[in-house]
């Protein structure tokens, strides 16, 4: 039996199992990353990689709400000039933002009597349709921008459990009986990960200008009217409290963007958050090395509040960990195998330079036989030249 031959057979057998593997491997996670859609808004806005998308989801005592906004994003742009990065010539934003908390769970209702469903609300603010990977369906996105205030984003169930169609962008809805129109309908999840974390409540999304409707008309519900001699009019205050919030950073080294958000994450709400860098949470490389930290996924030490979407991410994040860790391993016997073949060269050079150092020794060797021998047959011929003369 020829050991030698089974053995490079199964070594053989052995690395192409390995590479195979490896290639699965590296197909389902590039395939679980790019599911999770909302983490590449920074390759939407900059395709030339100069930006990077943070995220920081805070508990809902960590105090930060619409009024403090405009002093963080001025810190950002602060930190910006302080190394000559400004806003370019096209008037395109700096720092693209969005931040947005659960309203909790409301009542809707449409115009027809039968069209009538509980919904989760998020007040929504900036940017926010921009950062997320809705489909939509029907209609458009409402922003900080218009003059009214009063339009709403919902999904398909609720369209459909209101009206019976996903076609319904203009028509009247009724948050708490409080009159909004409907701007646009986007399609439910698709994403397997996000049909989990969603779950089966529809959904809609208002402004955050949008709440102080809700809070003005839960106090007009009070019996106190118009006529009422004490009666005074009501203070529009809405909701401002934010469990989200997330930006696009200009990069011009690398980790700048993410390291400034955590300084003034830091800084104002010690303990408070999580911060994430979307842009290269879901690399190779990043997941192994977080392999060792998988209980971090079983037991969050953070209070923080996470959307549907974080924990749809975070999910990809825990499988990605394992799918790149095992993904190394599969690089064991290829590499082992690489550095056998390497000694096996590295000796059969040696043996070659051996045999190419005999074979010039032998012919240096030759080269002063063959040079004394004809020397002494010269010296043999003067010889005998001297004794016949």
């Amino acid at each position: 039996m020829n050991f030698k031959k089974i053995f490079y057979a199964a070594a053989a057998a052995a690395n192409a199992v390995s590479i195979t593997a490896g290639i699965i491997l590296t197909a389902m996670g590039s395939s679980l990353a790019e599911s999770q859609e909302y983490n590449y808004a920074a390759e939407k806005w900059d395709p030339s990689g100069g930006y990077s998308q943070i995220s920081c989801f805070l508990s809902d005592s960590s105090g930060l709400n619409t009024d403090n906004i405009t002093s963080l994003t001025s810190s950002l742009t602060t930190a910006l000039q302080d190394i000559s990065v400004s806003q370019n010539d096209k008037g395109q934003k700096l720092i693209p933002q969005a931040y947005s908390a659960s309203a909790g769970q409301m009542t809707v209702k449409s115009d027809k009597t039968t069209g009538r469903s509980e919904a989760e609300l998020t007040a929504v603010g900036g940017d926010f349709f921009f950062f997320r990977d809705f489909t939509l369906l029907d209609g458009s996105y409402f922003s900080d921008s218009d003059i009214m205030q009063d339009g709403a984003v919902i999904d398909r169930r609720l369209s459909w459990a209101l009206y019976g169609s996903d076609k319904t962008a203009g028509m009247s809805i009724y948050i708490n009986d409080t009159k909004f129109y409907i701007a646009g309908v986007i399609d439910d999840p698709q994403d397997k990960l996000e049909k989990r974390t969603a779950g089966d409540t529809p959904r809609a999304y208002i402004s955050y200008d949008a709440t102080s409707l809700l809070s003005l008309s839960d106090k007009n519900n009070d019996k106190m009217t118009s006529g009422d001699p004490d009666f005074s009019e009501p203070e529009a205050e809405g909701m401002k409290k934010i469990s989200c919030f997330e930006c696009l950073m200009p990069n011009p080294v690398k980790n700048f963007g993410y390291n400034k958000v955590k300084e003034a994450f830091e800084s104002s709400y010690p303990k408070m958050y999580r911060i994430v860098n979307n842009s290269s949470r879901f690399e190779p490389s990043v997941r192994a090395k977080a392999f060792k930290k998988l209980s971090n996924y079983a037991v969050s030490d953070s209070s923080a509040v996470y959307p549907y979407w974080e924990n749809a991410s975070r999910i990809a994040e825990f499988k990605l960990s394992n799918i790149y860790f095992y993904r190394r391993l599969t690089y064991v016997i290829p590499v082992l195998t690489g550095l056998w073949l390497l000694v096996i060269l590295y000796k059969a050079i040696g043996r070659l330079r051996k045999k190419a150092a005999s074979k010039a020794l032998a012919a240096v060797n030759d080269a002063v036989y063959y040079h004394g021998l004809k020397k002494k047959e010269k010296s043999e011929d003067k010889s005998n030249n001297e004794k016949e003369g």
